[in-house]
């Protein structure tokens, strides 16, 4: 069920300098933040895998960012109760992390993630993680490890030395695309970011997302990229990505 749109197409580009930090440059996907994009788990998504529909992006688990990262999840991880976690006998027994080209990941068990709670969980399918934050009243930043909170958007960030010598550190806020999966994303039997049944957001995505990309960007980096996306709207100036269907 390939997406829509192709990989490449021309995108809009907002660059400015953090107001907290002169060296650091924002280069952000305004094609991509202004999109209509919202997560349709549950109510359409088919899953990265056609034989796993009802695993969303879980089927392969979720690689931690850094050791903080992981720290963070153990402890989110003692706090979920029978009701939020399906298989929280099996987690607490034999462990909830795996590795996988020598990186740390959560484990993969019965073909998806061991946090994933399958349909007829009486707490409900999805995540145990996301499931506790809700109950919990926090946001599911804090519960879920770093890739998982931040998908679909995707941050990096390089030093780029210029012609005088000086050196910026360029952060740049995008679509996490099929290549943000790296070689295997290609191999993805369907993916949400480049596919119109998931641009169907009453919000677009920089407000829907304000909560993540503040906590990506900073407070005030947001602010002024939310200052420059508002006033583009209001002036009927919207950058359409392809895939959204308004």
């Amino acid at each position: 069920m390939p997406e829509p749109v192709s990989l490449d197409f021309p995108r809009e580009w907002f660059t400015f300098f953090n107001p907290n930090d002169a060296e650091e440059m924002f280069r952000c996907d305004v094609t991509w933040l202004m999109s209509s994009w919202t997560c349709i788990f549950g109510s359409g998504c088919h899953g990265i895998e056609r034989t796993r529909p009802d695993d969303g992006c879980c089927t392969h688990g979720a690689f931690f960012s850094d050791k903080d990262d992981e720290k963070r999840v153990r402890a989110m991880t003692k706090e979920l109760t029978k009701e939020d976690w399906q298989h929280r006998k099996e987690g607490r027994k034999n462990g909830i992390t795996e590795q996988e080209d020598g990186r740390t990941k959560t484990r993969v068990l019965d073909g998806a993630c061991i946090y994933l709670n399958r349909p007829g969980f009486e707490g409900g399918a999805g995540c145990a993680l996301h499931r506790m934050a809700w109950r919990t009243e926090r946001h599911p930043l804090e519960t879920k490890p770093d890739v998982c909170w931040q998908l679909p958007i995707l941050r990096s960030q390089e030093w780029e030395e210029r012609l005088d010598e000086t050196k910026v550190l360029v952060t740049t806020i995008g679509e996490f695309d099929r290549r943000g999966w790296g070689e295997g994303g290609h191999d993805l039997d369907w993916y949400c970011s480049g596919a119109s049944e998931a641009h169907v957001g009453a919000q677009l995505l920089y407000e829907s997302y304000a909560a993540e990309l503040a906590a990506m960007m900073g407070e005030a980096p947001y602010a002024v990229l939310k200052t420059h996306c508002d006033t583009r709207r209001r002036a009927g100036l919207v950058a359409r990505h392809p895939a959204s269907v308004r």
